[in-house]
C-alpha cells in the first residue's frame, strides 16, 4: 500500500499537509480555516471522512488556526504534546486530545506516525515521518538548523516536505527589522534555501522520488528562484514548490525509484498560478 500526499497550504499564512493511503489519512497541522481545508480537499477529490487524525508540530498560529473547528466538526483526534497544547490556547474536546512522544510511533490504521524534536522557537516542536508499508514521507518545516535528527530522518524518506524559507540575500536586503532577521536565521527560526539544499544534496536517499519545497517566505523568497536552484541538483527526484496560495496536486508515492507522474510543478506567486513542465 502506497501513500498519497498533498500540501493544502504552505507558508506563514497557514500550513496543512495531507498524507494518506486508500482507506485513511492524517493531516499534519491545520493552519488554514476548516472551510478552506474542506474546499481544497474537495477540489483534490479527497474526502474529509478519510482523515482520521491531526498531528500538531507546534503551537504557532499558522499551524493551528483551523484545528479546533476541524476537530469539533469531524470528531477528529488531535495528537499534540502537553507543552504545545498549553501554549496553543486551543479549546478542544478532552476526549479528542491525545499526546505523543518522540520516537514512539502512533498507529492510525495502517499508517504509522513517528515524531522527533526539532530546533524552533516554540514550546515543544516536532517534525514527523509517516510510514505505510515501508513507504515513508517526512514533514520537515519550521526548522532552525539541520541537526542530526533531521538528516537521519530525511535519509529514510521516499518523499518529503522540506522547508526552504528564505533566500539569504533577499532576507539581508529586505525590509524586515534586524531583530526579526536575527530570529529567522538564528538557529531557532527557519531553514534558508542554501541550508535546505545542503540537506537535500548530502542526505537524499537514492529512492527519494519527490521533494516538496515548503514554507517559503512571502517577502524573502521567490518560488521560481528556489525551484531553479533545486532543479539543478534534482536528478530523478521531482521538485514541487508548495504554494502559500493554492493546494498542490495529489502525488502518489509508491516507493519506486522513478517518479510515476509527469513532472508538472505548480508555482504560485501573489495569487497567479502557473504550470511549468520541467
Amino acid at each position: 500500500m502506497s501513500l498519497f500526499i498533498a500540501s493544502l497550504n504552505s507558508g506563514s499564512n497557514g500550513n496543512c499537509y495531507y498524507i494518506g493511503n486508500d482507506k485513511e489519512a492524517i493531516l499534519v497541522d491545520a493552519g488554514i480555516s476548516c472551510r478552506e481545508t474542506e474546499r481544497r480537499m474537495n477540489r483534490l477529490g479527497l474526502p474529509m471522512q478519510k482523515v482520521k487524525a491531526i498531528f500538531v508540530s507546534h503551537e504557532h498560529s499558522d499551524h493551528i488556526n483551523g484545528i479546533a473547528v476541524l476537530s469539533r466538526k469531524y470528531k477528529l483526534p488531535v495528537y499534540i504534546t502537553p507543552a504545545t497544547l498549553q501554549s496553543s490556547g486551543l479549546s478542544l474536546d478532552r476526549d479528542l486530545v491525545f499526546s505523543f512522544k518522540a520516537y514512539e510511533p502512533v498507529v492510525i490504521g495502517k499508517i504509522s506516525v513517528s515524531a522527533f524534536p526539532k530546533f524552533h522557537d516554540a514550546a515543544h516542536a516536532h517534525s514527523f515521518n509517516i510510514t505505510c508499508n515501508e513507504v515513508t514521507v517526512g514533514v520537515f518545516t519550521d526548522i532552525g538548523m539541520a541537526c542530526k535528527h533531521l538528516t537521519e530522518h530525511f535519509a529514510k524518506c521516499h518523499a518529503a516536505f522540506l522547508e526552504a524559507n528564505y533566500d539569504e540575500e533577499m532576507l539581508e536586503k529586505g525590509r524586515y527589522p534586524y531583530h526579526l532577521k536575527r530570529r529567522i536565521r538564528g538557529g531557532l527560526g527557519h531553514l534558508s534555501n542554501a541550508q535546505a539544499l545542503e540537506v537535500f544534496i548530502t542526505h537524499r536517499p537514492a529512492f527519494m522520488s519527490h521533494l516538496f519545497l515548503a514554507h517559503l517566505s512571502k517577502d524573502n523568497n521567490d518560488p521560481e528562484l528556489v525551484n531553479e536552484l533545486f532543479l539543478r541538483h534534482a536528478g530523478e527526484t521531482e521538485i514541487v514548490v508548495a504554494s502559500r496560495f493554492v493546494e498542490t496536486a495529489v502525488y502518489h508515492i509508491n516507493g519506486s525509484y522513478v517518479p510515476t507522474q509527469t513532472p508538472v510543478n505548480i508555482v504560485a506567486e501573489r495569487g497567479q498560478v502557473q504550470f511549468s513542465l520541467f
